[in-house]
Formats: C-alpha cells, structure tokens, sequence
C-alpha cells in the first residue's frame, strides 16, 4: 500500500467511524442495538444500491423519496424475470397491507402465508424477497420488532411518525453532505455507488454542496471531502477485525485505496 492510500484509508477510517454498530458506537453492545431495532428507533430497511440498511425514522422517508426510483429502475430486468408486473405488486401490497393493519408485526414467513391468502404466488423465495423489496421502497412497510431470533415487517405509516418532505435538491444535498463526511475522500463514482444514484445526480450533489465541500485531487483521481472532517492524529494500538460486507469496504466502487 502506497503512502497516498495510506492517507486516504485514514481519513476514511476517522471519519465513518460506523464499521459494524457494536463495534465503534462506544458503550453500545448487542443487546441495545436489538432494543433500537425493536422499538423503533433504528429500521432496517432496503434504501441505496439496493441493499439492507439501517435508518432512523426521521430519514427513512425522504431518503425512500430519493433513491427508491433508482432502485426500482435497477431491480426491473429481475421483476421481469420472476414475472412480477403492477398488477402483481397491486394485489401484494393491499394484501401485506390487510395482514399488517392494527399495528400487527409479522415474519417473512407468516407474510409470504398472507400472500398466497390472497392469492399471491410467492413461489420460491426470490418472488417472496422481491415483493417484500417493492413494499419496503415504496414506503409501506419497514422492520418491526424482533420475535426471538426473527426479524418482523410493519407498515411503515403506523411505526413512523409523519414528517415533514423534502424537495429533491433539498434531499440529494442532505446525502451528499452525509456521504463526504463520513465516507471521505471519496469521488463522484464512489458516492453513485454507494447511494444507487446517477453520476449525473452525484455530481448535481457536489454542485448544490459548493463549499461546504473541499476538492482535492490525490494522484489522478479528484476526491470530495468534508473540510470539517479532519483525519486523527491520536493512533490506537488496538486493531479491529471488521465483518464481511462491512460499509468501510462495500461503500465504494474504487476500493485500491483500502487493499
């Protein structure tokens, strides 16, 4: 590893400081993340790229309103593929809805019986997955509360507060902000990656940011980063092993930097 990749590693690592929850969140252990999970202060939904995420309730729907197109637009040669059209995701959506009502939390599996009810083919656990996919990005239902060892889905309106929307600038500008901050140095392909979206609407981001932004161009790559974030001199002898899939890897489309 050079030392410009050293450099940048660094700095990546002070300023995500996520990694896995428990391991970088002081005092926090596993007991109080599933107390999150359960009570709704953190939902574990499918927002950006598309993968499972977790999200506050104050963000999960302008951060649905902003990338869930994209993600759908991604998803559409699958949903041809398991022959999922509107109609299909229709009649799963108003029977999740009947089955989830009243404040009634589910599994996967109690839910894939809720749809075959109403005569839904979940055949094979692809189908089941996408139509659980579709509901999550179209804001109508996210995670509940644990049961033992299994994850449940509620409707998203009866766990979340309302909030206030935002316009799309207002919203690409608060993930723009988001993603430099605790991701940089990144550049405009690392933030398409991470967030699902255009580089088109990666570079709008960067441009609405202005100077809230600092460029910086390290070797032949142009970087963005917060100027506020600044790496940590203060070095710890103690060495964490990160998980597989771990954001600090999966976040970016140019990992050299990390190798």
């Amino acid at each position: 590893m050079t030392r410009l990749n050293i450099d940048i590693a660094r700095r990546r690592l002070a300023n995500q400081q996520l990694l896995a929850l428990t391991l970088t969140a002081r005092g926090v252990v596993d007991a109080a993340v599933e107390r999150a999970v359960s009570d709704g202060s953190i939902l574990r939904t499918h927002v950006l790229r598309p993968t499972w995420h977790f999200v506050t309730p104050a963000d999960i729907r302008w951060m649905l309103a902003l990338t869930a197109p994209r993600i759908k637009a991604a998803m559409a040669y699958y949903d041809r593929k398991l022959e999922l059209d509107d109609a299909a995701f229709r009649r799963s959506h108003t029977a999740l809805t009947r089955a989830l009502r009243d404040g009634n939390q589910l599994t996967r599996a109690e839910l894939g019986q809720a749809l075959r009810r109403g005569r839904v083919d979940v055949t094979g656990s692809q189908r089941l997955g996408h139509l659980l996919m579709r509901a999550e990005l179209e804001g109508l239902v996210c995670s509940g509360a644990r049961r033992g060892k299994q994850g449940t889905y509620a409707l998203l309106e009866e766990r979340v507060p309302p909030t206030a929307p935002l316009d799309r600038d207002a919203a690409l500008l608060e993930l723009t902000g988001r993603c430099f901050a605790t991701r940089g140095p990144a550049t405009l392909k690392d933030f398409a990656w991470w967030s699902g979206l255009t580089l088109a609407d990666a570079s709008r981001g960067v441009q609405i940011a202005g100077r809230r932004l600092e460029r910086a161009v390290i070797g032949d790559e142009t970087y963005w980063l917060d100027p506020a974030a600044r790496s940590q001199r203060k070095r710890s002898p103690i060495a964490h092993l990160l998980p597989n899939f771990d954001e600090y890897f999966i976040g970016f489309k140019n990992r050299s930097a990390i190798g």
